[in-house]
């Protein structure tokens, strides 16, 4: 990474509440361009509310983000043009279940682009072709199983030529054996480069694919450091507590 290179995402001293519950406390996190970034944690440590808050799915109660150097505005049509550069798949897969996959993928390209119908489509078969499902372009999302609909996702996310993509824990509502599937499109997808920021509980798709991996607790980051590193000796206490429960099994 070049030393002189701005970071695309900033969070600089983000705090939200929900009601008396203080979710993120004081967060400060910079993703630079290309950069993978595995945020992992117990549950209820504010991960997915962090991941949420960078394209304002959730809106913070004070500190600030910028993409790209420009600020995240609260609402309008700025907001809407910045978030079309942020893509993001979510723990359920969000498809239109009265659109075929193909047309789930050609949707927004075409809404907020203007891209013609006949190069939205173009992409969009490129793009299931990539993440491995174009024979079921014609199919509704209910006709395919989990971890297809979660790479269908994928290949919408992408349709938008994100600068960055968010994935909200993408893996939890899958059966097992469809587990790998999707951690290897996102491989593939971290490998070529794209600007990743992952909420996760895999722990080998952390080891293999991050850049960085983020340890939060109780809203905070606890500690960050390069996947070799924090998997084998974490600085804290509490990272210690948490990697022994959950590698051991």
């Amino acid at each position: 990474m070049r030393a002189a290179e701005t970071p695309l995402v900033v969070l600089q001293g983000v705090n939200k509440h929900f009601g008396a519950t203080h979710a993120l406390k004081d967060i400060d996190l910079e993703i630079n361009r290309g950069e993978v970034v595995v945020v992992i944690g117990p549950s209820g440590s504010g991960k997915s509310t962090l991941c949420r808050t960078i394209n304002r799915l959730e809106t913070i109660t004070s500190g600030t983000i910028s993409i790209d150097g420009v600020p995240l505005p609260l609402e309008g049509k700025e907001l809407n043009r910045l978030r079309s550069n942020i893509g993001m798949v979510f723990q359920s897969f969000n498809l239109f279940a009265h659109k075929t996959i193909l047309e789930n993928v050609m949707l927004a390209p075409t809404l907020v682009r203007h891209v013609s119908r006949k190069e939205a489509e173009a992409r969009a078969l490129e793009l299931l072709a990539k993440v491995g499902v174009e024979d079921q372009a014609r199919k509704m999302p209910a006709q395919l199983s989990g971890g297809q609909q979660q790479r269908a996702a994928i290949a919408r996310a992408l349709a938008m030529k994100p600068e960055v993509m968010l994935f909200d824990e993408p893996t939890s509502a899958l059966d097992p054996e469809m587990i790998n599937e999707v951690l290897d499109v996102m491989q593939a997808l971290a490998a070529s480069g794209m600007t990743m920021v992952v909420v996760t509980h895999e722990m080998g798709f952390a080891r293999k694919a991050a850049d960085r991996v983020v340890f939060m607790d109780e809203g905070r980051i606890v500690e960050e450091a390069a996947p070799e590193q924090f998997f084998s000796a974490p600085k804290t206490e509490r990272a210690r507590n948490f990697l022994s429960k959950v590698l051991h099994h």
